[in-house]
């Protein structure tokens, strides 16, 4: 297993990876949509799209959206069904993790929905808490906004 940063060569199953959990949960939102038609423009503003791969196949994605002045979203984490439960969700935390440290990021967040237990469980687990709940003014499916501590 190894994980890739920012391979332009990995942003069809980016989007693939999201849109299928996504669609397992919720629907589809113009945000997402949006990106769909354009995931490069995460890292032309200077974020990181991160791809775990196995076997020259991507098993998994996560990305960190640079919005400036040291803030990053930690987002679009999506693991293949039948890869879940084999660490690799944790892996990818990590790398985003280790990025957000290197860059010097001053404030790590993300935005997610608490029927997401196992997702919401990994946040907690690397020391992201709650700053937010209830409807998020983006993300229709979003009900809760975490923050990394001590970032």
């Amino acid at each position: 297993m190894e994980i890739q940063e920012n391979n332009q060569n990995h942003l069809c199953d980016f989007i693939q990876l999201n849109e299928e959990w996504i669609l397992k949960y919720f629907t589809l939102e113009e945000t997402d949509k949006k990106l769909a038609s354009n995931p490069s423009k995460i890292i032309d503003d200077h974020g990181y799209i991160f791809s775990l791969i196995q076997n020259k196949k991507v098993l998994g994605v996560c990305a960190l959206f640079n919005e400036g002045n040291g803030v990053f979203e930690l987002a679009r984490m999506a693991v293949s069904p039948p890869h879940q439960g084999k660490g690799y969700g944790k892996a990818l935390m990590e790398a985003c993790l280790y990025k957000s440290q290197a860059v010097n990021a001053k404030r790590v967040y993300l935005v997610s929905n608490t029927k997401l237990k196992s997702a919401i469980a990994l946040y907690k687990k690397y020391g992201f808490v709650t700053i937010q709940t209830g409807q998020h003014p983006v993300y229709s499916r979003a009900n809760i906004v975490m923050e990394l501590k001590n970032t």
